[in-house]
């Protein structure tokens, strides 16, 4: 939904209030543990357009072809289960019984069949990923009245042409709202699976500053990261206003 000025605002207060919240704990703490902003924000300024970049692209490489490999698969399997019942008491038993196991769990398995490489961790992204997405637009293929099926099948349209001019605009809104997750939950497990066979991106970024006790650096690499999925979310939000217009209008 696109922003008015009052959210604008808000959203303007919000940050404002963050810094202030955060300037004010790190002057009471006083320790280099706990950095004040405009040390952040200077340091990021002036070290952003080196080694930090580099880091944050293969990061931003990793995010996208995990979700990207999730969507070509997910969504498709997930109309598919939506619309054809026997296919989704098949397939449905084996992504619940999936879908709790705790992927990072599959981390040591992965690597050793695809080693330590850039494989890998697009892999773990598309693991934790997927089941939720498949999940989420599943159900809203079921939640599709039946009703709205009737004037298309007496026109004597195929299963095809149901899915894509009726199902398809009818779930963007949830594929969008699970590229959201996707993004939040892919970051969380990026920063954990960059620690293992890569000297390059923001997880192993932030744990080397940890490990070389250079906390303005770490908590920089924290702040863009940060950044990073609040940039990501907006652009999902432009997408939205784009592909679901009727949304603006209801709110």
């Amino acid at each position: 939904m696109r922003l008015d000025e009052y959210e604008k605002r808000n959203f303007l207060c919000a940050i404002l209030l963050i810094l202030i919240l955060w300037q004010s704990s790190a002057l009471i703490i006083n320790k280099p543990i706990f950095p004040t902003p405009f040390n952040i924000m200077k340091y990021t300024m002036k070290n952003f357009s080196g080694e930090m970049a580099l880091h944050l692209l293969y990061s931003l490489k990793r995010v996208v072809l995990g979700i990207l490999f999730t969507l070509i698969l997910g969504v498709p399997l997930a109309i598919i289960m939506g619309v054809y019942k026997k296919i989704d008491s098949v397939l449905l038993p084996i992504i619940y019984f999936n879908y709790p196991v705790p992927k990072i769990a599959l981390l040591p398995i992965i690597m050793l069949m695809f080693g330590l490489g850039e494989s890998t961790k697009i892999i773990m992204i598309f693991f934790i990923t997927f089941f939720p997405m498949v999940v989420n637009i599943r159900d809203a293929v079921k939640n599709i009245p039946e009703e709205i099926y009737y004037p298309m099948y007496s026109l004597g349209a195929s299963k095809f042409q149901i899915i894509l001019e009726v199902i398809f605009p009818g779930i963007y809104s949830t594929i969008l709202t699970s590229i959201r997750i996707s993004i939040g939950t892919s970051i969380s497990v990026l920063f954990f699976t960059e620690n293992f066979g890569t000297k390059y991106g923001m997880g192993y970024f932030i744990m080397d500053s940890w490990m070389r006790v250079n906390y303005v650096q770490m908590y920089s690499g924290i702040v863009i990261l940060s950044v990073i999925g609040l940039a990501m979310f907006i652009i999902i939000d432009i997408l939205e206003t784009i592909i679901c217009p009727w949304k603006n209008k209801v709110s």
